[in-house]
């Protein structure tokens, strides 16, 4: 647990927990906890036990925001692309008066890049951390949402280039990922939303209006979601379009060299049959001349497939 007195956007490190108990004569007291240090956190501070329950809980938490006497509890996701890989990571945040505490189970990169950005416009206020750490969560999006792209993009031109089996596993994936994300965008965005709308005493009326623009983004990284997977559906149509296409020009040649032999089995089997009496079975020159036959009817009928571009 790491505790700072932020005044101007610089910070002070705090020993004594207890200090942080009374109002600072200027700025507010950021506490970066882990899960563990709730044990602590909770009887100083009175978080509601509910609150309390959400952060230790080990099944994934929907973002939401709970109005309390003394504080308020918030949980949204963070988002990180590792790997190919989507991950949602739970950021709880309890904001008070003089306070804010952020707990964590994983590290949030938003915290780490959250501070040069306190230090440069000189943040005071616990309301306005809130805002900008929000801000860099859905901001975040964007970024992993121009990567997805980039990934649909790649697919896309795989598919068209040479299709594999895999890309049929990567198209379901990459989907079920994308639908994933739109169903915990759409609290994310709710909560947003109550942050720009909602009466809250706990955060300035001249900074909740810019909590709308928050709002704003979050719409268009919900729509831009929304679109995805409608690529993705298209993307799929294209994967079965290009297996249908290459079944289709296998299918095309063996026709073709099936049409071809057509004609040269029935030579063969002619002079196949066991009969004494079959014209130039006996003459010198007649298997050379029943090959050359063979071969020239069977060149021609591939120059005329050709020709047609039947191959």
């Amino acid at each position: 647990m790491k505790i700072r007195l932020v005044n101007s956007g610089v910070f002070t490190p705090v020993d004594d927990l207890q200090t942080t108990l009374t109002a600072p004569a200027e700025g507010f007291y950021w506490i970066d906890a882990d899960v563990e240090d709730l044990e602590t956190l909770q009887p100083l501070y009175n978080l509601h036990d509910l609150a309390v329950e959400d952060c230790l809980s080990d099944e994934e938490q929907r973002p939401k925001i709970e109005i309390y006497e003394s504080h308020y509890f918030i949980v949204v996701n963070s988002i990180r692309f590792d790997d190919e890989e989507i991950f949602l990571r739970a950021l709880n945040i309890f904001l008070g008066r003089h306070f804010i505490i952020t707990v964590t189970k994983q590290k949030i990169n938003e915290l780490r890049i959250l501070k040069p950005i306190l230090w440069e416009q000189e943040v005071s206020e616990a309301d306005r951390f809130l805002y900008l750490l929000i801000d860099l969560v859905v901001d975040n999006y964007f970024s992993v949402g121009d990567r997805i792209e980039a990934r649909i993009e790649k697919l896309e031109e795989d598919i068209l280039m040479h299709t594999k089996k895999s890309h049929l596993n990567e198209i379901i994936g990459l989907r079920s990922e994308i639908l994933w994300l739109k169903k915990m965008l759409g609290p994310q965005k709710e909560v947003v939303n109550t942050l720009n709308k909602k009466d809250l005493r706990l955060i300035d009326d001249q900074l909740q209006k810019y909590f709308s623009d928050i709002y704003e983004n979050a719409v268009k990284i919900s729509e831009t979601f929304e679109t995805y997977r409608d690529l993705m559906g298209n993307l799929r149509e294209a994967y079965q379009s290009s297996i249908a296409n290459r079944a289709n020009e296998i299918m095309r040649v063996f026709t073709a060299i099936t049409t071809i032999f057509m004609p040269l089995t029935v030579i063969t089997g002619i002079y196949g049959m066991n009969f004494d009496n079959i014209p130039e079975t006996h003459t010198q020159y007649g298997y050379y001349g029943v090959i050359g036959v063979m071969i020239t009817l069977g060149v021609s009928m591939l120059l005329i497939f050709r020709k047609k571009d039947w191959l």
